[in-house]
């Protein structure tokens, strides 16, 4: 293997696992708020990107965006409100269960509004064609703006968490939602505002990337499969952790891909969380406090 073929598959790892980072953290937040796995995240993703397309019809971009991201945080609020809040007494089986119905539903939704017809939208700066090269592998300008996009991601949720009311309050009721009442602190609304944020997240990633890969309306349960992973690998509430590990996988998928047929590529991830689930379940980044995203 050549050097700069090295290169191309380290961006290509790079770029994917990125997502994988981002799909993770969505998967994070929601945990931290309810204990809960939300196995809708991966449509999150697809309504974004799809909605942002639609809109990009009648709106500029830079406005189509917008109006997905607040679109599908709207649905994550409405998945909460009609769906999670009825069964909060629930055992945690039951309300993860509830949310594989909700992402088949949605995948269905998708079906039924767009079609099965792969889409995608314009690439944010430069042409499909357009590359820059770097150490003799080639990627394209949107590369930039995933990395990019997940850096501020990362950056402002620390903030938000650390730093503003909700962010404090929202970390309250994962201490102790009981405490947090006591407090004067509205948990049922934090932990709405947590799906909320979670499927904006989500949204914005679906976005960013749907210029590189054709988005369709049946990818959301791969991706929610490969941001479990990375959550898992990184430890549950560990965003800098689910960062490292969604690179780490984006790494390890494309390397096996050089090396095996792409038909495999899918297994990758299954194999990397039952070894994890198996070996080392409580994920490889994990640590005493965990400040960013959970602290329950």
């Amino acid at each position: 293997m050549t050097f700069p073929s090295i290169v191309q598959y380290c961006l290509s790892g790079i770029t994917v696992g990125s997502v994988y980072a981002i799909v993770a953290i969505g998967f994070n937040i929601i945990y931290s708020a309810t204990g809960v796995i939300n196995f809708a995240q991966g449509e999150f993703l697809i309504l974004g990107a799809m909605s942002a397309i639609s809109f990009n019809e009648f709106v500029p971009l830079p406005l189509a965006i917008p109006l997905a991201v607040i679109v599908t945080a709207i649905v994550g609020g409405l998945l909460e409100l009609l769906l999670i809040r009825p069964a909060r007494n629930a055992t945690i089986l039951r309300l993860i269960v509830i949310t594989i119905g909700a992402s088949i539903v949605m995948r269905e939704a998708m079906l039924h509004v767009w079609g099965d017809m792969g889409r995608s939208l314009p690439h944010f700066s430069g042409t499909e064609i357009s590359t820059f090269s770097i150490f003799g592998g080639q990627a394209s300008p949107q590369v930039l703006w995933v990395l990019g996009t997940c850096a501020v991601i990362v950056a402002a949720l620390t903030l938000f968490f650390r730093y503003t009311h909700a962010g404090r309050a929202m970390r309250a009721c994962a201490d102790d939602r009981m405490a947090a009442r006591l407090s004067g602190i509205p948990a049922q609304r934090m932990v709405t505002f947590s799906f909320m944020l979670s499927a904006a997240v989500g949204a914005l990633a679906g976005c960013v990337i749907s210029p590189i890969t054709q988005t369709q309306y049946d990818m959301g349960a791969p991706l929610a499969i490969k941001g479990f992973t990375v959550a898992i690998l990184g430890g549950l509430g560990n965003s800098m952790g689910a960062v490292a590990a969604g690179l780490l996988l984006g790494l390890i998928e494309a390397f096996t891909v050089s090396q095996i047929p792409v038909a495999y590529k899918e297994a990758v991830s299954i194999v990397v969380l039952l070894l994890i689930l198996v070996f080392r379940p409580g994920g490889l980044f994990t640590r005493k406090e965990i400040a960013e995203l959970r602290t329950a």
